[in-house]
């Protein structure tokens, strides 16, 4: 197989189309920051991604199937769709555990050198993993399902003291530079990783490519129903009450196609590997006090002592979400579709309080 490392053009597309929007918005300190985060991930994920358009069919036997791996298991969820019977799919980060700070273990490293084709979230979600993943590049296609999509970019925030008007789907605060890594929040997304899953498929097992598409074609239907019934759910919000203070910014993605204001997070970064200030935290309850926001929306894979903290000291309520991890398969989101409408549910009956 003849495997060419990609120059993803398409992340400078996106981050030069992201410029211009903040050139032209009510808040144009928040992108300062973020070409040079984006940078990093950029170089780190060009060292070992390579471009969807650049596969070659694989030498599969009589009976054999496409060995895959998928990341996270929300990745791992779409891929199945995709791929049905027709792969064999091994999800490598454990339910319940945070992408943001995985790390492989040996086992997942002898998983990874034994498979066709490996899919992940990208735009720097698992950058725990980059190590292990530059080493498995050297004889396993690895491939970012995110390719294509329109990234969120923040840093800078607003100066303490000015008043700025936002658009849907900004930040209102002080906040790390960074890419959100967290596009599954969007549906259209992930219409966006199906294709591209469908497509790569196809590439290496070209016998069943038309299946890989049929199946894509059906997920892209149930994502597009997805996508107007959250519409129709966020609806029963009034605009003014559309603010979300979570853990770690997750939701900028979210914000933008749904119509929600990010007002604050406890840990002000895209990566609950970070670790906030006191001056943050404190920032923080006065901004949760000054708005009136009505919960704190935290992922069932973070440690929710800090958001537990500030929650007491404002008297909101803490409301757990599904955000890097599915739950178990008979749990509320056992899938990426049931993640979603658990999460827009437990969203929309917070603010309607």
């Amino acid at each position: 197989m003849a495997i060419r490392k990609s120059s993803k053009l398409v992340w400078i597309v996106a981050v030069v189309a992201s410029l211009v929007l903040a050139a032209c918005s009510s808040f144009p300190s928040q992108m300062i920051k973020a070409p040079d985060k984006f940078g990093e991930f950029v170089q780190a994920e060009n060292s070992f991604l390579i471009d969807i358009y650049d596969l070659s069919p694989t030498d599969l036997g009589e009976g054999e199937s496409l060995r895959v791996v998928a990341t996270t298991n929300i990745v791992a969820d779409v891929v199945a769709n995709i791929g049905g019977d027709a792969i064999e799919l091994i999800g490598l980060i454990p339910l319940g555990a945070d992408p943001h700070t995985y790390e492989p273990t040996p086992g997942d490293y002898q998983t990874m050198i034994n498979v066709h084709v490996i899919f992940l979230n990208g735009v720097g979600l698992e950058e725990f993993m980059y190590q292990t993943l530059k080493q498995v590049a050297v004889d396993v296609p690895i491939v970012s399902l995110s390719e294509g999509i329109e990234l969120s970019l923040f840093g800078g925030g607003r100066d303490e003291g000015e008043d700025h008007e936002h658009d849907e789907g900004e930040t209102h605060y002080q906040v790390q530079g960074g890419v959100d890594p967290h596009v599954w929040f969007d549906a259209f997304n992930v219409i966006v990783w199906a294709e591209n899953a469908a497509h790569v498929l196809g590439a290496l097992d070209p016998a069943n490519a038309d299946l890989y598409e049929t199946n894509a074609h059906e997920y892209v239907e149930k994502l597009k129903e997805l996508d107007a019934w959250i519409q129709v759910q966020v609806a029963r919000v009034a605009p003014e009450d559309r603010m979300l203070v979570t853990d770690h910014l997750a939701f900028s993605y979210f914000g933008r196609r749904y119509g929600f204001e990010m007002v604050g997070a406890v840990i002000p970064a895209y990566s609950m590997a970070a670790q906030p200030s006191a001056q943050e935290i404190a920032k923080l309850v006065d901004t949760i006090r000054e708005l009136g926001a009505k919960a704190i929306f935290v992922g069932t894979t973070a440690n929710p002592r800090l958001a537990e903290r500030v929650a007491e000291d404002t008297g909101v309520e803490l409301v757990p979400l599904y955000i890097g991890s599915l739950s178990e398969p008979d749990g509320p989101a056992g899938t990426y579709l049931a993640l979603m409408q658990y999460d827009v549910n437990e969203i929309v009956q917070a603010l309607l309080k």
